[in-house]
């Protein structure tokens, strides 16, 4: 028994190239809703990149954490804490459609430069039907400021008539957190990493959490941004490693669909889907 009591260190990356140990019991689960933020922007996890464990209150919003059991009344308390749990329970399923940007001008110097070439506008064109075709009912289209975005935003919007667009910088492109493995071709400053981390986690905070608990109606929502944004909010939201998020790649214009159950619960369902594209139209810039 004594090496289930054992402990474990767990080297977590953080922003800027530094490295954090801490131990954690191998035999011991964590307590629900003890994971703290990581200084390096994602949430505690044991040693082993996670052990099997999955954070109920992720999104700090388990019903049970957001009452003060301090005050339950000691003769109807049972009955009291009942009730209020039912209060703050979510009863609507999120559904997250990520959409990376069409293909675009790589010789452009400023982001107003980098606009979609004539094949990314035929990708955005494409990925447009291909949600149209599905028949929901799009509450939003939330999308990156960037010019690539927002351009693949509105021809995607033909597509979907009335429903609102929302721009924000949060979803600007780059570079979320250290990789691990490092790759060679692409090794941005440690300063890149501590800036532009804590804002796409910061995206990640606002963006993805289970539905409020007044939503009565399941949602179904559109982000459009970039590759590296996606990545990490699927490994963030799949409660992965998020320094593997450059494990993996993404189409251009492609439609990655992340399920938020009202239990808090994540799966994905589609990761970089371009499926509805003939060969000739796939890219990956």
């Amino acid at each position: 028994m004594s090496f289930r009591r054992a402990l474990a260190l767990a080297a977590c990356g953080l922003a800027g190239g530094s490295a954090l140990f801490s131990a954690v019991a191998v035999s011991k689960q964590p307590a629900r809703g003890d994971a703290e933020p990581r200084p390096g922007g994602s949430a505690a996890r044991p040693a082993g990149g996670g052990g099997g464990f999955w954070d109920s209150n992720w999104d700090r919003r388990e019903p049970l954490a957001l009452i003060n059991l301090k005050k339950k009344n000691e003769e109807t308390g049972e009955e009291e804490l009942s009730s209020r749990l039912e209060h703050c329970r979510a009863r609507a399923t999120r559904h997250i459609f990520l959409i990376r940007h069409s293909q675009y001008n790589l010789d452009g110097r400023a982001d107003k430069d980098r606009t979609l070439t004539p094949l990314g506008r035929e990708q955005a064109e494409l990925t447009g039907h291909r949600l149209a075709s599905l028949g929901l009912k799009f509450n939003q289209i939330i999308h990156s400021s960037m010019t690539r975005a927002t351009e693949t935003t509105e021809i995607i919007s033909k597509h979907l008539p009335g429903v609102k667009k929302i721009s924000t910088d949060l979803l600007r492109e780059g570079a979320p957190i250290e990789p691990d493995p490092p790759v060679s071709h692409w090794k941005p400053e440690a300063v890149q990493y501590y800036e532009d981390g804590a804002r796409i986690e910061a995206a990640f905070r606002n963006f993805i959490h289970r539905a409020d608990v007044k939503q009565e109606e399941d949602s179904y929502e559109i982000f459009v941004c970039h590759a590296n944004v996606i990545r990490y909010i699927v490994c963030r939201a799949l409660q992965f490693p998020p320094e593997g998020w450059l494990r993996m790649s993404l189409n251009n214009g492609s439609i990655t669909h992340l399920v938020i159950r009202p239990n808090g619960r994540v799966a994905l369902r589609t990761l970089g889907d371009t499926g509805f594209m003939p060969p000739d139209k796939i890219t990956r810039t």
